[in-house]
């Protein structure tokens, strides 16, 4: 019995370590498994500064070429003793770029010999101007233009790409204020060069659109009543914006911010709209026109929008009126179809002239009181009795010619056929075929690069 009481003990005994023993076992691993997929604790002493978080870095390839815009660039690195890095860092003397534009204002041209110097042929084209042309005949928009240069640069010197360009900031030799001693007849003289104005839209002359560059415009400074219902070949395109702009707007979905933006664009829209409805436009592809800067518009013998006026260049000169007011830093700006006169090598992307060498004679006060669809013959004759008031030309003035095709003539409503008899004959003449659309680029053509030139 004794022997009985003593094993039943030891086995109990077992028993009891062994569930002792597990317990522990189970509590060992359940405590490493804790730990190992527990979050590891950051030092919570010392406690660092929040950053700022780091600006996205830069990517691809930088063309400093590009940025810089044909500014010749000096670049340095100066460095000097200082204190440790974790002082350095948060000085922010420690570490600077200065940024110095030198600019060179130029001085106009004055003398008739100073303007034959980049237009050797103009004394011989206008022998008026050497009477006209002295030390006196600067212009102050010329001051007033380079003034407005370098406000400009001073502006956007933190914008490396918005700087006028070295093309564009010496883009006008001069601008002469002249007047010739017998006749009294004012002018504007200006030596540039000559960008390309597409701009420009008119439904009733021309129903379909010449096409949309960058940065085109179907408005100009030029304009009138609209004579027919026919709308304006970008009134569609502009309403359809309109109403994206619209329905943005009166998104739940839409930010605060782009509200403010969407609101000013639906104003401007709008207002769009309502002049395409309302005005035809002159066509930078078919009507002879040049651009002014609007500052030559103000004072007293300014150029106003529809003066006529005249555009020199090597052997030619070439009938126009001032159809479009342009930014007030830029100077030397002609429509295509003076542009493709010029040179048949040029495009909306392609500037006919790059240096100084277009004489644009501007002659103040003779708009017309009421502007209209353009007269080519009308601004033939005005602009040949304009140079004879000022001496006179020895060569003829270039003779523009109507590029716009009639409108096509109206297809008359098909008959409605009987079908034929086994006895009838066929027609003898063949169907005539539909009218073809006219082209998007009826009014300048770009033929095909001819092979070998």
């Amino acid at each position: 019995m004794a022997r009985l009481r003593l094993g039943t003990l030891r086995r109990l005994a077992v028993l009891l370590a062994a569930a002792i023993f597990a317990a522990i076992l189970y509590r060992w691993i359940s405590q490493e498994r804790l730990q190992y997929f527990a979050p590891r604790e950051v030092p919570t002493s010392p406690t660092p500064e929040p950053t700022p978080t780091r600006p996205p870095p830069i990517v691809g390839k930088l063309d400093t070429g590009r940025l810089f815009n044909g500014i010749t660039l000096h670049s340095s690195v100066e460095t000097v003793p200082g204190a440790d890095a974790s002082t350095e860092r948060v000085d922010p003397e420690s570490y600077v770029l200065d940024l110095k534009l030198n600019a060179r204002v130029p001085t106009p041209n004055r003398t008739i010999e100073e303007l034959a110097r980049v237009t050797p042929r103009l004394p011989e084209l206008l022998p008026g101007l050497t009477a006209m042309a002295g030390p006196d005949s600067v212009s102050p928009l010329f001051t007033e233009l380079y003034n407005t240069k370098v406000k400009m640069l001073r502006e956007n010197l933190v914008r490396l790409d918005l700087v006028l360009s070295r093309h564009n900031f010496f883009d006008c030799q001069t601008v002469l204020q002249l007047r010739h001693p017998q006749s009294h007849r004012k002018a504007l003289l200006l030596q540039a060069d000559m960008d390309v104005d597409a701009d420009g839209s008119d439904g009733d002359r021309m129903p379909i659109g010449t096409g949309a560059p960058t940065n085109f415009k179907p408005f100009t400074s030029f304009k009138w009543q609209k004579k027919t219902p026919a709308p304006n070949p970008y009134l569609a395109a502009t309403e359809e914006r309109l109403k994206h702009a619209e329905d943005e707007f009166a998104a739940r979905t839409t930010a605060a911010d782009r509200k403010r933006d969407l609101r000013s664009a639906v104003t401007q829209l709008r207002a769009e709209v309502a002049t395409l409805k309302k005005y035809s436009f002159l066509i930078g592809m078919t009507d002879p026109y040049i651009v002014i800067p609007g500052s030559f518009t103000h004072g007293r013998d300014a150029a106003k929008t529809g003066d006529y006026a005249l555009v020199i260049f090597g052997d030619g000169i070439y009938p126009a009126i001032v159809g479009d007011i342009g930014p007030n830093d830029k100077v030397g700006e002609a429509s295509f179809r003076i542009a493709k006169q010029i040179n048949p090598q040029a495009t909306p992307y392609n500037r006919p002239v790059s240096d100084l060498k277009v004489t644009y004679l501007i002659f103040p006060g003779t708009a017309d009181p009421q502007f209209g669809p353009p007269d080519l013959e009308k601004l033939q004759d005005r602009c040949q009795k304009l140079i004879d008031e000022i001496g006179g030309a020895t060569v003829q003035l270039h003779r523009w010619e109507s590029i716009i095709p009639p409108p096509p003539t109206p297809t008359p409503s098909p008959t409605p056929t009987v079908s034929p008899s086994p006895t009838s004959t066929s027609s003898p003449w063949p169907a005539s075929p539909p009218a073809a659309s006219p082209s998007a680029t009826f009014a300048f053509p770009i033929s095909s690069p001819t092979p070998g030139r």
